[in-house]
C-alpha cells in the first residue's frame, strides 16, 4: 500500500504526505515530440495545426514584447469583447483560461467534494479525470460502442452523486462524434443540478449538418458550460487560451477560485488576431477537408481499420494483435522512420493510434510507411 492510501496521522508523518488519492494519479502523457536518431521528426501526434498559426496572429504576438514586464489583464477585456461580438454571447458570462484544461480543473474544483463524481466517455479527454480525481472524486466511465459517445450509457452511468458531465464532441482521441439531437436528448435527461459540459475543441472541424457545438443551446440552460479552444484550428497551442460559455451563477463560481492572471497578453493579443483572421481559418479548415477523407481511404485500403468517420483534425487507426502488425510495433516502426503518432496506452487503448492530419508529403510518407510495415 501506498504511503498516500495507508492510514495514517498526515500530521504524524516523518515527512510530508499528499492528500489520499493525489499520487493514484496518472500524470497526463502528451504526444511525443522526439524520436531516437532522427533529427527533425515529424510531429503527427498532438492534433496541431500543421499549417502553423495565423500570420496575424504572429504580428500580434510579436508586437506584444515590449510589454513583456506588464501584468495581463485579468479580466482578459479585449479577447472577451472580441469573443462576445463574434458569437453573439453575454461577455459576463465567459470564463478564460489556460487552455480549455484549466476551465475543466476549475469546474472540477467549483463543484466537486470528496464522494462526488464526474460521468465521462470510457476514452474521453485525460484532463477530465485528473482534475476530478484530484477533488478526491470519483471518475465514472460510460461504454463506447464503436468509439463513438452513447448517451443511454452515459445516462446509465449518472447516480445521486453526480455534479458533472464531460462530453467532446468530436471525441478526442477517438475523433467521433454524435449528432445535437443525442446531446438534447442527454441533456433533457440529466438532472437540472449536473452541469453538463460540452468540450468543443475540434468543434470546428465538423461539417455535418446536424452537428452543433451547443452555443445557442446555452444561452437558455442553467447547467450547461461551452468550451473551446485557441489551440487546435487558431494553431496557438503554445499560448495556452481556452474559452468557456457558462451560465452566469456558474462563471461567478469559477471567477472566485481562477488564478487572477491566467492568461498572457500576448496570448490575449494574438487570440484576438487570430479569431479576425478568417482567411487563415478557411485555409486550415479546407486543408483537413482535402487530406482527411484521403488519409481514411488510404489507410483503409492498406487493410488497416480507421475509426470514424472522423470529425476532428486526426484519424484513429485500429491494428490487429498479431505479432510484428501491433499499434505498438507500428508505432516504433514510424518513429523510426521519423513520423511521430500518438500511443493510446494511457487511453485503454492499446491496439491504436492517433495520425495528426499534416501536409500532403506527411501524409503520404506515412500512408506508404504504413504499407511497407504491413507487408513486412
Amino acid at each position: 500500500m501506498s504511503d498516500d492510501a495507508a492510514p495514517l496521522d498526515r500530521a504524524r508523518a516523518p515527512r510530508p504526505i499528499p492528500k489520499s488519492g493525489i499520487m493514484d494519479i496518472h500524470a497526463y502523457v502528451p504526444g511525443k515530440a522526439k524520436a531516437e536518431g532522427v533529427e527533425h521528426p515529424i510531429k503527427l501526434s498532438a492534433n496541431e495545426n500543421i499549417l502553423g498559426a495565423s500570420p496575424k496572429a504572429r504580428e500580434a504576438y510579436a508586437a506584444s514584447a515590449d510589454d513583456l514586464h506588464i501584468y495581463p489583464d485579468s479580466r482578459t477585456s479585449i479577447l472577451r469583447d472580441a469573443i462576445a461580438q463574434q458569437f453573439r454571447l453575454e461577455p459576463e458570462r465567459l470564463i478564460f483560461g489556460c487552455g480549455s484544461d484549466e476551465i475543466f480543473q476549475l469546474l472540477n474544483q467549483a463543484f466537486l467534494e470528496p464522494g462526488d463524481n464526474i460521468v465521462q466517455g470510457e476514452f474521453a479527454f485525460a484532463a477530465y479525470a485528473i482534475g476530478a480525481r484530484a477533488c478526491q472524486a470519483e471518475v465514472k466511465c460510460a461504454r463506447e460502442p464503436g468509439h463513438r459517445i452513447d448517451v443511454d450509457e452515459l445516462l446509465a452511468t449518472v447516480d445521486e452523486r453526480t455534479r458533472l458531465v464531460f462530453l467532446a464532441n468530436p471525441g478526442n482521441p477517438t475523433g467521433t462524434w454524435i449528432p445535437f439531437s443525442e446531446v438534447l436528448r442527454l441533456h433533457a435527461h440529466l438532472p437540472p443540478s449536473v452541469v453538463l459540459v460540452l468540450d468543443g475543441a475540434y468543434g470546428e472541424f465538423a461539417d455535418d449538418p446536424a452537428f452543433d457545438d451547443g452555443l445557442d443551446f446555452a444561452r437558455g440552460a442553467e447547467n450547461v458550460v461551452v468550451t473551446h479552444t485557441f489551440s487546435k484550428l487558431h494553431g496557438l497551442a503554445s499560448l495556452r487560451v481556452g474559452w468557456g460559455y457558462a451560465p452566469g451563477a456558474i462563471a461567478a463560481a469559477v471567477d472566485r477560485i481562477r488564478l487572477p492572471f491566467n492568461t498572457s497578453i500576448a496570448g490575449q493579443r494574438a487570440a484576438v488576431a487570430a479569431l479576425a483572421d478568417t482567411e487563415f481559418q478557411a485555409r486550415s479548415l479546407a486543408h483537413v477537408n482535402q487530406w482527411r477523407p484521403w488519409l481514411t481511404q488510404q489507410i483503409g485500403g492498406i487493410g488497416l481499420e480507421v475509426v470514424g468517420p472522423s470529425a476532428t483534425n486526426f484519424v484513429l487507426v485500429g491494428f490487429p494483435k498479431t505479432p510484428g502488425k501491433t499499434a505498438r510495433d507500428a508505432d516504433e516502426f514510424l518513429s523510426a522512420r521519423g513520423l511521430l503518432t500518438r500511443s493510446l496506452l494511457n487511453y485503454g487503448m492499446p491496439d491504436h493510434l492517433r495520425i495528426t492530419i499534416g501536409l500532403e508529403e506527411h501524409n503520404r510518407a506515412v500512408v506508404d510507411a504504413l504499407a511497407e510495415f504491413m507487408k513486412a
